[in-house]
Order: C-alpha cells, then structure tokens, then sequence
C-alpha cells in the first residue's frame, strides 16, 4: 500500500488553528474594550451593541460577544437580552466591599511571592521598587500606573496560586477604573508609590511577614482614597 503523499510545509508558512486565530481575537477584543472602560472612553451607564463595537473595533461579532461575557464576569458590564449591554456605573459601596476582599487576598499573594518568587522575579521586584522611588520623587503618574501594572503581574505570576490568581483578576480591572476616575482629585500618588515599592521589596527580600504588613498598608492607604472620593464630588 502506498503512503498517503506528505506535504511539506514551509517554515513560516504554518496556518494558525482556526481556534488560535478565535481565541487571539477575542483577547484583542476584551484588552480593546478593557481599556474603554476603564480610561471611560465606554462611560458608565452608557449602553453599547455587539454590532456597533464590532464595527467601532473592526473585529467580528463572535469574538465581541465572548469578550463580552468575560467583561460581564468581572462586573464591568451587564448583558441584557434583546435590550443591549450597559456599562456597570461607579459604586463607593461595591468599591468598598471588593477591597475587603483584594485586602485578604493581596495579603495572601505577597506573603506567596516572597517565599515562592524565583531569583529573575526578585530582581524584577528590585526594580519596580527602584522605578517606584523615582516615581514618587518626580511624582510621574504615567510612570506609576505602568509600574503598577507591571507589578500586578508580576506579583499573580510570582505567588504561584492560581486560585488568588482567579479571585484578583475579577478586581483589577473595576480597581483600575475608580483610581483613574478620582485618582487627580484625591491620591496622593508619590505615597501610593512608595507603598507599592515597600510591597516589592520585601517580597525581593523573600520578607513575608513584612510583604504582609506591607501589603496591608498599601490597602489602608487605597481605603482611605476610596472614602475621600465622597467629599471630593
């Protein structure tokens, strides 16, 4: 019996899986309108269409939707049936019931990192701590929002839980967009900063209890901006 023949395929050439090409869209979707949301390019209350964020975004309905359960799942909007998707407001109450929550967990994850991060994510830590400072010293917010960005991440990657991992992801997102909203009326960003930079340190240190007590003190500070946002509207 013959072989069936064997067609080459050239290196580089390789056709990506239907599934990946899906699946790559849909995180470009959610990361699009991600970010609309949270920079209130998407303002709360606002309702939108699968079909006019599919045409504004030049990405097909199917990806669209899927982002938008997944945005659903974090609470930055609700789906209505037949009726359209509406943009969750701005709530100081439900900000303050998910910091009760990002409290314990942040905790969690700091004393995690410190004990588990490999010595490549303890110099990381070393340098957000260091840009942190900087930060803090030229007061440079653009700075701080992408030192804590890459901080967030690498503090999920470095606690090695994927169960915190999960429960912080549902936060971040909401916790992104109040800070943005109020963060100019009332943050005192040269402090936020170096609280993030004693997080980071600790952790690169491999200090757990201190990462802790760290950690809680950034939440004490992000509690009290939270409830200065009710005087400063």
């Amino acid at each position: 019996m013959k072989k069936a023949p064997r067609h080459e395929t050239q290196p580089g050439n390789e056709a990506e899986p239907v599934d990946d090409v899906q699946s790559t869209l849909t995180e470009k979707a959610y990361r699009a309108l991600e970010e609309m949301i949270v920079t209130l390019k998407l303002a709360p209350g606002s309702v939108v269409s699968e079909a006019a964020l599919s045409q504004l975004l030049g990405i097909g309905r199917t990806p669209i939707r899927e982002a938008l359960h997944r945005l659903a799942h974090e609470h930055l909007v609700t789906i209505l049936p037949r009726r359209g998707i509406i943009v969750s407001e701005v709530n100081i109450m439900t900000q303050l019931r998910l910091l009760e929550v990002r409290r314990e967990v942040e905790r969690l994850m700091a004393r995690a990192a410190s004990k588990r991060a490999t010595p490549a994510e303890r110099e990381a830590f070393r340098r957000i701590e260091e840009g942190m400072q900087r930060a803090a010293s030229g007061n440079d917010d653009i700075a701080f929002m992408r030192l804590d960005q890459a901080f967030n991440q690498l503090l999920t990657q470095a606690a090695r839980n994927d169960f915190a991992a999960g429960a912080i992801s549902l936060m971040q997102s909401l916790s992104r967009r109040f800070w943005y909203i109020h963060y100019r009326k009332v943050a005192d960003m040269p402090l936020a900063a170096r609280l993030h930079g004693a997080v980071a340190l600790a952790i690169a240190e491999g200090d757990a209890e201190r990462a802790a007590a760290a950690s809680d003190a950034l939440m004490d500070y992000i509690e009290t901006f939270t409830r200065a946002t009710v005087t400063a509207d």
